[in-house]
Parts: C-alpha cells; sequence; structure tokens
C-alpha cells in the first residue's frame, strides 16, 4: 500500500498477527494495534510477556508500512495492573526485557507516534506504559497509579522520571510518594492525558486520534517527535532551536518534504510515499 491512504481508507485493510500467547496484534492498514491480553489477571504482565511484546515492537519499529501504533488492554477492567506479582511471588522468572516494561518503557529510539486507549485500571507498570505512549485517551473507568512503594518498590520503568516531566513536580511528587489513585478525570486535569471518552470507547478515540496522524507526513511525524524529545535534553531554547536532529534532516530529503507543498498547490491531498 503506498501513501495514498489517509484517513478512513487508511485503517480499511486489518490483518491479525497470529503466534502471541500474552497479546494479540493487529495491523490496520497504517496502525498496529496491541492489545495486553491476560484479562484473568487484569493484563498484569511477567517476563515472558514482556519477551513477547519486545518483539511485537521490535517488528513496529523495523516496518517501513507501520506509522503509529495503539496500545491497550484485553477485557473491561483493566489497562494493564502493572507487574505480575503473584507470578514474582510464586517465584517463577522475574525481570524486563532489554526494552523495559512490556518491550515500551525503555525503548528510546522509536520516533513513530504511540497511543495509549487507557480502558480501565493502569497501575504501576501499566501506568508507565501509557506515559511512554506520546498520547494517553483514558475511558471514563480508568485509574492512574504509582503504587510501587507500598510493596517495597518504586517505579523504576519511568514513572519517577517520566511524570514529573510531564506535570507540575510537586502534583508528581503527591502521586510518587503516596501511590494515591487518580481518576481519569483528575489526570486530565494535572496534564498526563489528553482525552476522557465514554467507557468502551477509549480504543475508538485512539483510532480516530490515529487517523489524524495518518494525514501527516509520517516522516515530519517521526521528525517531529524525535525533535521535541531530543529539544528537551538541550541546555536551552537557542540551542534546541539551531540543532537540526537526525530525522528532521532525513525530511527535509525526502520526496515527501516535496509532495506536501505540491499538494496543497493543486489544492489535493497529498500521497505519502515515506521515501
Amino acid at each position: 500500500m503506498g501513501g495514498a491512504p489517509c484517513g478512513k481508507h487508511a485503517l480499511a485493510r486489518e490483518s491479525a498477527v497470529s503466534g502471541h500467547k500474552y497479546c494479540t496484534v493487529v495491523d490496520e492498514g497504517r496502525v498496529r494495534i496491541v492489545t495486553l491480553n491476560r484479562p484473568d489477571v487484569m493484563n498484569a504482565l511477567h517476563s515472558d510477556a514482556h519477551d513477547e511484546l519486545e518483539t511485537v515492537w521490535d517488528e513496529f519499529q523495523a516496518s517501513d508500512d507501520l506509522w503509529l501504533a495503539i496500545v491497550t488492554g484485553a477485557g473491561d477492567r483493566a489497562f494493564s495492573a502493572g507487574n505480575d506479582l503473584k507470578s514474582q511471588a510464586a517465584g517463577k522468572r522475574t525481570g524486563l526485557a532489554s526494552a523495559g516494561f512490556a518491550g515500551i518503557t525503555h525503548r528510546f529510539d522509536l520516533d513513530k507516534p504511540l497511543i495509549a486507549a487507557v480502558n480501565g485500571i493502569a497501575m504501576g507498570g501499566g501506568f508507565e506504559i501509557a506515559l511512554s505512549c506520546d498520547i494517553i485517551i483514558a475511558a471514563e473507568n480508568a485509574v492512574f497509579a504509582l503504587p510501587e512503594p507500598r510493596v517495597g518498590l518504586i517505579a523504576g520503568a519511568g514513572g519517577v522520571h517520566r511524570l514529573p516531566r510531564i506535570i507540575p513536580q510537586k502534583q508528581a511528587l503527591g502521586m510518587i510518594l503516596t501511590g494515591r489513585r487518580v481518576s481519569a478525570a483528575e489526570g486530565k486535569e494535572l496534564g498526563f492525558v489528553n482525552e476522557v471518552v465514554e467507557v468502551g470507547q477509549a480504543l475508538s478515540a485512539a483510532k480516530r486520534l490515529a487517523e489524524l496522524i495518518l494525514e501527516c507526513s509520517p516522516k515530519a511525524i517521526r521528525a517531529s517527535k524525535q525533535s521535541y524529545y531530543r529539544g528537551l535534553e538541550e541546555p536551552n531554547l537557542e540551542s534546541a532551536m539551531r540543532k537540526i536532529f537526525p530525522a528532521h534532516q532525513e525530511n527535509k530529503e525526502s520526496l515527501d518534504y516535496i509532495e506536501g507543498p505540491k499538494a496543497f498547490a493543486e489544492k489535493r491531498r497529498p500521497n505519502w510515499q515515506n521515501k
């Protein structure tokens, strides 16, 4: 499929990726939908699940045909309850994949956009999965928390670092040091939730946003995401603005860099080639 399909057309073709035990993977056009699939334990994850998901995200990252991804949870109760403590307590193999919790939290070189469709409880590692995404859509029944200190742990898969980079420091510490639960509505008020939708509508809302992203040049989207995150690492605004990050340079040298203005001048929809 070329670059022409956009909007609803881009999500029209659907294919399930088989062979997964702890998640389901469906590719709809340019969009990969990854569903954490352990509803009997509220989609809590253990080492084998992390390894499986790491492979899923490796494939997504390497694919030229997939331009963005949505992650959600199976069932109507939970996005993910985080670490499978019962599995850990039973003495089963523990530890994260090299790319972190769910194979995603330590993946710092992924320039394709990620959307979290939080359909219920997002606790501990589950919340950290959502925080590692670029956009968070939350159903009204979503609940967020970093309760690790209550069981002698810390939110080391990014929670203690990402949350204070997204919301004010005192508000972040208020969550981190108490482990308290935060509703979807409060999450939006604090600033880590983009949109709150009705129960059962998180995935649909995420797909709606995906359609908007697919209307844009994939190379420009990746250049924007990379420039945003790497720019935050620069010492000041001027330093960030003077840098041309690799994805930005790649975008400037691409065919799509010409196609966008040309389509605008010709009053037609761009035919993105991702080249």
